[in-house]
This record gives C-alpha cells, sequence and structure tokens, in this order.
C-alpha cells in the first residue's frame, strides 16, 4: 500500500513539475527576454556630445537670467562665469559671439499654454492625482517650463492644479483640481489611428503596438520574432487609466501592467519638449507610474523604443531618447521651443567649430537610417515601413 502512494506521489509530482515547466515555457514565450545587452547606436551618442558643447552657453545664459531685470555688468559676469569653467575675460567674448541668447526664454514664455497641458496629462498619469514639487522642478526644461513656473503655471492656474505642503515629510506637492477626459489619449493612440486611416493596417496589428526601431547592429533572431509579434498584440490598459480596482495578481495581469509601464515611460517623453530626459530624471516619476525599480534593465528590453546614451554627460547621466521621435538628426514633429534650442546650438557651432549652420548639428544622422527602418513589428517579426507626418 506504501508502495502504491508513494509510486502514486512520485507520478503525481513528476506532472507537476512538467505543467510548471511548460507553464513557465508559454510565458516566456509572450516575454521579451529580460538580459540584453545595449547596442549603441552612434547617431544618438554623437548628438550627445554636440549638446556638452551647447549646455556652457545655457548655462551661460541662466547666469544672466536670473539676475535683476537680466542684467549684469562684465566684470561681474566674469566672476560668475568663473563658476562653471569659463576663464577669465571669455564671459566678455561669450557676449559678443550670442547676443541672442534670449530667444529661447521668448519661446519659453510664448508656450506656457502647452506647458499647462503637460503638466495636467502628467498629474493625470499620477496613481495619487500628485506630484512632488522638487521633482517638477529638477525636470522643468524637460518639460519646458519657466524657472518661475510655481507662479507662472502652477499658481496661476488655480482651476487646473493646487498646491500644498505635506508636513508629515515638508515636501510641496502639486495636485490636480479634477480629472480631463478629454486629455486622456496617448501619442501612441493618435500614431495608431493615423497609421490606420492612412495606410489601412489590419486593426489587429495595431491595437496594442509600438513603433518599433532597432539600432544598427541589434540582432534579431527567430526566437525574438516570436516574442515581439505576441508582445506588440497583448493588451494593456492606457497610462491614464486607474487600475487601482484591478486584481493585478494573475500571471496575465502583470504582462499587462509591465507593458503599461512600457506606455507610461513613452507618454512621459513624448510630454518633453525634446522627447528625451535623463534616467536619473525618470526615476523621479517612477513610484507615481507603478514602473519598475531597475529602469535601465527594463528599457533595455525595449531598445525598439528607446535608446539609452551615456555620452555627453561624462558617463555621470543617462539620457533616454525616444526613437521614433527622432529621424536624421530632427525632431520628426518641431515644435517653437525646441527649434529656439536647435538655432541656438548652430550658432554655438558656427562660432566654436566655424561650421556651416545645422551641418555639424546634423552630422550624427546615421547613414542608413530612413524611412525603411522604421515602423511597426509585423507578422513575421520584420519591422514594416512607416511615414510620419511633419507638423
Amino acid at each position: 500500500m506504501r508502495s502504491l502512494i508513494s509510486r502514486s506521489a512520485k507520478l503525481f509530482t513528476s506532472k507537476s513539475t512538467m505543467n510548471v515547466t511548460a507553464a513557465r515555457s508559454m510565458s516566456q514565450l509572450t516575454s521579451i527576454p529580460r538580459k540584453q545587452e545595449r547596442v549603441r547606436d552612434h547617431g544618438y551618442d554623437d548628438y550627445m556630445e554636440i549638446q556638452k558643447k551647447v549646455r556652457k552657453v545655457l548655462k551661460f545664459q541662466e547666469l544672466i537670467l536670473t539676475q535683476p531685470n537680466s542684467m549684469i555688468s562684465i566684470a561681474h559676469l566674469d566672476n560668475l562665469s568663473r563658476r562653471i569653467g569659463f576663464k577669465q575675460l571669455e564671459s566678455g567674448i561669450f557676449v559678443l559671439k550670442f547676443p541672442h541668447i534670449e530667444r529661447e526664454n521668448e519661446a519659453l514664455q510664448r508656450q506656457i499654454p502647452d506647458a499647462v497641458t503637460r503638466i495636467r496629462k502628467l498629474l493625470m498619469m499620477s496613481k495619487t492625482g500628485r506630484i512632488r514639487l522638487e521633482h517638477v522642478c529638477i525636470a522643468r526644461k524637460d518639460f519646458g517650463l519657466p524657472d518661475d513656473f510655481e507662479y507662472s503655471v502652477i499658481l496661476k492656474h488655480p482651476q487646473f492644479f493646487r498646491l500644498f505642503d505635506a508636513d508629515e515629510m515638508r515636501n510641496k506637492y502639486i495636485e490636480m483640481v479634477e480629472r480631463d477626459c478629454t486629455l486622456g489619449a496617448c501619442e501612441i493612440e493618435r500614431v495608431r489611428e493615423r497609421e490606420y486611416r492612412e495606410r489601412g493596417v489590419d486593426a489587429e496589428d495595431i491595437t496594442f503596438s509600438f513603433v518599433v526601431n532597432f539600432p544598427p547592429g541589434f540582432k534579431i533572431g527567430k526566437y525574438y520574432k516570436i516574442v515581439m509579434w505576441k508582445w506588440q498584440r497583448l493588451p494593456y490598459w492606457s497610462p491614464y487609466e486607474d487600475v487601482s480596482g484591478y486584481d493585478l495578481r494573475s500571471l496575465e495581469a502583470q504582462r499587462r501592467m509591465e507593458k503599461r509601464a512600457v506606455a507610461m515611460i513613452h507618454e512621459l517623453l513624448w510630454l518633453t519638449v525634446e522627447k528625451k530626459m535623463t534616467l536619473e530624471r525618470i526615476a523621479h516619476f517612477r513610484m507615481i507610474m507603478d514602473s519598475p525599480k531597475k529602469l535601465k534593465e527594463f528599457m533595455l528590453q525595449h531598445q525598439g523604443i528607446f535608446y539609452i546614451s551615456t555620452m555627453g554627460n561624462h558617463g555621470k547621466l543617462h539620457t533616454v531618447f525616444l526613437r521614433e521621435a527622432h529621424i536624421k538628426g530632427e525632431l520628426v514633429e518641431p515644435n517653437e521651443l525646441y527649434l529656439a534650442r536647435r538655432n541656438l546650438a548652430e550658432l554655438v557651432l558656427v562660432s566654436l567649430r566655424k561650421a556651416r549652420p545645422g551641418g555639424e548639428l546634423a552630422s550624427y544622422r546615421r547613414d542608413g537610417l530612413d524611412d525603411h527602418t522604421r515602423g511597426w513589428s509585423g507578422r513575421d517579426g520584420r519591422v514594416g515601413k512607416l511615414k510620419r507626418n511633419r507638423m
């Protein structure tokens, strides 16, 4: 009798092990491999090296703009500018080289209504409907906010925002007054709708798909194609949808939440002026958006959507680009503030490198980066052609 029970137990254990193994295998077929090595895209890295030179001018600009009436004597400016790496008397030369550095500030003021919308959408993505003021302040340049945004954007629009102190943490928070359903559409949803309208792509193929554009040299094997095909069709909840009442314990729910995290970061980057942000700043919004703890490792799983560059910051910071938003050295849909910054970059390069306007700035455009390498993941795992309208 004991022998029979023993054999039955072993048989049951064996079958259970086989079922668990099969379940894991099926799960792995719908999950993108977690351990992915970063494949460099020299186009983005070269761009960051150029931006390193531009940042010196921007710091110089900030020195002037923070002074009363944005005015300062050359002698005092010379003393202050040494703190940001300028040599003696170099500040006076900079004033002569860049007499129009106030252009960005003018564009910044004109697009405040857009900045208001960005913060409203950012708050709607927060699971609590609030964000620390300090975190927004750190990323204010990314969102196109002026230095006095606490007044000019937050306090000046009480119909949208509420500012309050959290006494227990001694932190200020921005809170949304009311959700606006008209702002609850993600940019990727608009892209899908436009793609379907213009090209008549099978709705099943793009309902939950992302635009994929792998870096040069990224190896796509047969297994990876299958995984991507399944992942692109996996449903997920919108970043603007409240999921607090859902049961998220099942494996299927966890996979959907992982894909939702991709959509969260995707939308966050779309809300920035240049469709890029440092990984360290994205991490400030991780908790409110339910993003994974290991952000870098998570985004490396999706190198066709995001690119992480370590150049231009002496390796101290990681800049995350939204790949679909950039093509041939420019934003696909440029805005006024981006163009003002780009013009400043061209002025810097013309003066410092004696280059023709736009020449060096666009030199990071990778050879062969054309429309045929950008698109949706097709049925066979290949990337299909995708055209984007310029605004």
